[in-house]
């Protein structure tokens, strides 16, 4: 385990019950946020441009795996367009039929959509008081729902519901069984070269929440 996956997996264990605001939990939910927006829609060119300037804030020196798949979107981001990448996105995530990557956790933990798995979802926002927001189209078992509601877990001003029991216990059930095979998918398509680093990001990370949570 490297540094910087030590660090984060002690302060997820560290951490007491209904602790928030800390930086090392912003920048967790800012990641979960950053993930969900590249699955829920491709960026746009304010949002490549933002990634690109980070670049200058990166220790070069930084072997930690996360910091270097982080480089990697970065460089993706600063040396391609938002056409291309919306062109990708469309091509691979959108279809009247089966896409050629699903993006749904029921498809993966059950083989379809639309079952069991999104059922339990469900009952697991409700529970959390939570629903979907009119506007947004897909399903609650979107990986960028889940993103989503993982950021909320980890940065809502409710003590009741945005602690970390409750983060442990929705990723353990919600995001960790299918998160690896949703990654293998992106990378086992060749010429979806936008988003292999955007999928290699999203497994360092989520494998690095997963140590955290173990360590509770």
């Amino acid at each position: 385990m490297s540094e910087i996956e030590k660090e984060v997996a002690k302060e997820n264990a560290s951490a007491e019950i209904g602790d928030i605001g800390l930086p090392e939990d912003l920048a967790r939910a800012d990641l979960y946020g950053l993930i969900a927006r590249f699955f829920q829609m491709p960026p746009d060119q304010e949002l490549l441009d933002q990634i690109a300037a980070t670049a200058d804030q990166q220790d070069a020196a930084d072997e930690a795996p996360l910091a270097k798949v982080w480089m990697d979107v970065v460089e993706v981001a600063k040396n391609n367009s938002a056409k291309a990448w919306h062109d990708e996105f469309d091509l691979n995530f959108i279809s009247v039929g089966k896409p050629n990557v699903v993006l749904n956790g029921s498809f993966y933990m059950a083989g379809h959509l639309n079952e069991k798995p999104l059922i339990n979802i469900r009952k697991a926002l409700t529970e959390f008081g939570l629903e979907a927001a009119e506007e947004i189209t897909e399903t609650e078992d979107h990986i960028s729902a889940l993103c989503e509601v993982m950021r909320y877990l980890i940065a809502g001003d409710d003590v009741e519901v945005s602690n970390l029991t409750n983060q442990r216990v929705f990723f353990n059930e919600h995001i960790r069984p299918w998160y690896d095979e949703l990654c293998d998918a992106i990378e086992g398509i060749p010429e979806m070269h936008l988003y292999h680093p955007v999928a290699a990001l999203t497994r360092e990370f989520l494998a690095i929440e997963g140590q955290g949570f173990d360590m509770i």
